[in-house]
């Protein structure tokens, strides 16, 4: 095994500011995507954040029909059987309406909101009374991912008058774009420079939104779909996260950032062998059940440390099937995975902490990031891992530890976390293995 000298672990220690008051709790900061079939009750023990995908098209058969919100054309009621629901246990709840075959899907899309501007800020204002004035959400996204397909004009247009008349019901609900990245516009993402730059848009938007997702470089090794390890150089996956960051520093200073949608896709070598379509043609892989949920855990982490306020996973549950975003849940036919105890573990562990300084962030290697209690500084935990490959034996300078160690564990796959051996080296060091599930290591002064 790899040795990490210990000098190299000191100095970073020594040259990492410490102090980051401003970042939100975990339990502030981690949600997960649901949907009409969400179980609050299974769910709660993973977060306090939910995000839902709320069609207009359940709301109304088309633009400029009487809004009867809650209750939608589809005898859907909002309140009784989905936002009410989830409010009961404990759920603080994100909005994101999407056009569905009110957008570029339908080839008459533009015709159809024709003359609706005004119907467009009364959709946006009884959305925003009902949802807002119950306490049944407290953030509300207009569109989900609209893209380059969808007509950018009629898009901010839409945007204005919805924004408007979310703002006019409930001044306290954050709205949030569609998502965006500091990029050129592609199939998903509208370009932050593009569509959300106009002083006159700036002004009706309190976050930015963001989806992003691991997938490897272009080759012929692989489908254009396969995802890797989330710290793995060659991906964009955090340099978009970054330079979303930078655009916000830059140009619009005092907005959120919120990834809403990344994650991984597993499923069993049952439905691998069921592969079909382009899927099978192109050798679509997905990751196995615990490669999805340390790499879960670590791209939380990997966002914990960047100036985002939420990231949410995507996705609550799924049926085992072998293609992009259909093997995504926590839960398989709502049985847990090994993601759902690692993340239920995550959110326990640390909702009440907030990321404090890097210990140590290795190219391809060793990272040890500490987190430190809401009010109590002194309590203190530093998860560590590797990035991939063999177990590296980690040797760490005791006196530079943040305090006394007094508990180790490794991030679980099923409903126990496993407990580490720290090992002693005389007075000056303590002896650690390290591998790709975090490590948690907890300290007391």
């Amino acid at each position: 095994m790899k040795q990490i000298p210990p000098i190299l672990c000191a100095a970073m220690i020594l040259n990492t500011a410490n102090g980051n008051s401003g970042k939100p709790l975990i339990k502030d900061f981690l949600g997960l995507n649901g949907h009409f079939q969400f179980r609050p009750e299974l769910y709660r023990p993973t977060c306090r954040l939910v995000r839902n995908y709320h069609n207009i098209d359940w709301d109304v058969n088309a633009p400029g029909d009487p809004i009867t919100i809650p209750k939608c054309v589809n005898k859907v009621d909002w309140d009784k059987n989905v936002y009410g629901k989830w409010a009961k246990h404990g759920f603080e709840t994100d909005i994101c309406l999407q056009f569905s075959r009110f957008s570029e899907s339908n080839k008459e899309y533009r015709q159809l909101w024709e003359e609706k501007e005004e119907w467009a800020r009364q959709y946006g204002r009884a959305v925003a009374d009902y949802f807002g004035s119950r306490k049944l959400a407290t953030s509300i996204e207009i569109g989900n991912e609209p893209g380059n397909d969808f007509d950018d004009k009629l898009y901010q247009k839409l945007f204005i008058n919805m924004a408007s008349g979310i703002r006019a019901a409930d001044p306290d609900l954050k709205i949030v774009t569609a998502t965006a990245h500091a990029r050129e516009a592609d199939k998903y993402s509208k370009s932050l420079d593009e569509t959300f730059a106009s002083p006159k848009i700036k002004g009706l938007y309190d976050v930015i939104n963001l989806h992003v997702y691991p997938i490897k470089p272009k080759s012929k090794a692989y489908s254009p779909w396969d995802r890797s390890y989330p710290e793995d150089p060659q991906l964009d996956y955090l340099k978009i996260v970054d330079e979303t960051i930078a655009w916000r520093n830059k140009h619009a200073p005092d907005k959120e950032i919120w990834i809403t949608e990344f994650g991984y896709d597993s499923c069993t070598p049952e439905a691998m062998e069921k592969r079909t379509g382009w899927f099978k043609k192109l050798n679509w892989r997905g990751v196995t059940d615990e490669q999805q949920a340390q790499y879960l855990i670590r791209s939380l982490l990997c966002f914990s440390k960047r100036d985002i306020d939420r990231a949410y996973i995507y996705f609550f549950n799924d049926s085992d099937q072998a293609s992009v975003h259909a093997a995504s849940g926590l839960t398989r036919n709502f049985k847990p995975k090994p993601s759902f105890w690692a993340v239920k573990h995550f959110y326990e562990t640390l909702g009440d902490y907030r990321f404090s300084r890097v210990i140590l962030e290795e190219t391809d290697g060793v990272h040890i990031f500490e987190f430190t209690k809401n009010k109590n500084p002194t309590d203190t935990i530093w998860v560590a891992w590797t990035t991939q490959g063999e177990k590296r034996h980690c040797k760490i300078d005791a006196q530079r530890l943040p305090g006394t160690l007094i508990k180790a564990e490794r991030m679980p796959f099923s409903n126990a976390p496993s407990p580490v051996v720290v090992g002693p080296e005389g007075e000056s060091f303590i002896i650690i293995d390290l591998s790709e599930p975090p490590t948690y290591l907890h300290f007391t002064q």
